[in-house]
């Protein structure tokens, strides 16, 4: 990853935990862990954890569902020419490590 989708990936995902904590029905914990940004910038996908993960389906699809205001957010915020077409999807590495931590606190 170049330093400049580095920047983008980063600034995106700040202001996607911004947008979600401000818009977020409280039901549940959506925490953005990171963001990754294609080679051209003109796709990136936001990476979150949900908790209570019960809650995990319905907090992804209210996430999804808000995207086209999230591109609206980032058209006012961003100052680059290409805003990118946004997808968000379960952080599973994260996920896995909270696994792996739990499994190993239980020894």
């Amino acid at each position: 990853m170049t330093q400049r989708n580095e920047k983008a990936a980063n600034y995106i995902k700040e202001l996607a935990a911004e947008f979600l904590g401000r818009i977020n029905n409280r039901t549940s914990l959506i925490t953005v862990t990171s963001a990754t940004c294609s080679s051209d910038l003109k796709r990136a996908t936001v990476f979150i954890t949900v908790l209570p993960t019960e809650k995990e389906r319905p907090a992804l699809e209210f996430a999804k569902r808000h995207r086209g205001e999230f591109r609206e957010f980032l058209k006012k915020t961003m100052t680059t020419k290409n805003i990118p077409f946004i997808d968000i999807a379960i952080d599973l590495g994260e996920k896995h490590r909270q696994k792996i931590d739990e499994l190993l606190r239980k020894k």
